[in-house]
């Protein structure tokens, strides 16, 4: 498979999976870019109330598979020089979208990891750090609003992502192996 999606819920671990695709020769594409750069283009904060204001509003504009959409030309571009990581495939939508545009080119890995052990995650990092009240309230859109769990059950590939970075980049290269091999 040429394209991979990375799902999960927040917290989860999906960007570093992305980024040890990344490591492994894909080139990352990542859905959130289009939230940041909208963000940045009205002059907000970036923090969780306007980001998901904007995914909320992109998607009331232009459907649920909005990020799909919006990101099929950096797909098709990066396509041309190596095999694509998406990193936060989010609603089912998005990946109807992308599986029928691109077909047996496309597959997904969810990455899982209990609300416990995100919800520490996501209050540590450094970079839009979350409480375990605004994490709940998070997956509770992504799940209601958003589609997310569907694609997350479709997952071609499933990485239980519950211990160590070490035991992350072992499942990833177990995924990747496995992909390949789908070809």
């Amino acid at each position: 498979m040429e394209i991979i999606a990375i799902v999960g819920m927040a917290g989860a671990g999906k960007s570093e999976a992305a980024g040890l695709f990344e490591e492994n020769g894909f080139k990352r594409i990542r859905f959130g870019d289009i939230t940041d750069e909208e963000i940045k283009k009205r002059g907000l904060e970036l923090n969780e109330k306007n980001e998901r204001c904007i995914r909320e509003q992109l998607r009331e504009n232009y459907g649920m598979a909005a990020y799909a959409m919006l990101n099929l030309s950096r797909i098709d571009l990066a396509l041309k020089k190596s095999p694509v990581v998406i990193d936060g495939l989010y609603s089912w939508e998005e990946y109807t979208f992308l599986s029928n545009y691109y077909r047996k080119r496309f597959g997904v890995v969810a990455v899982w990891s209990s609300p416990k052990t995100r919800y520490a995650r996501l209050a540590k990092r450094g970079k839009r750090p979350l409480t375990e009240k605004e994490a709940a309230s998070r997956d509770e859109a992504e799940i209601e609003k958003l589609n997310k769990s569907a694609p997350i059950a479709m997952a071609d590939f499933t990485i239980l992502n519950e211990a160590t970075l070490k035991d992350l980049k072992r499942e990833v290269k177990k995924a990747i192996s496995v992909l390949r091999r789908q070809d």
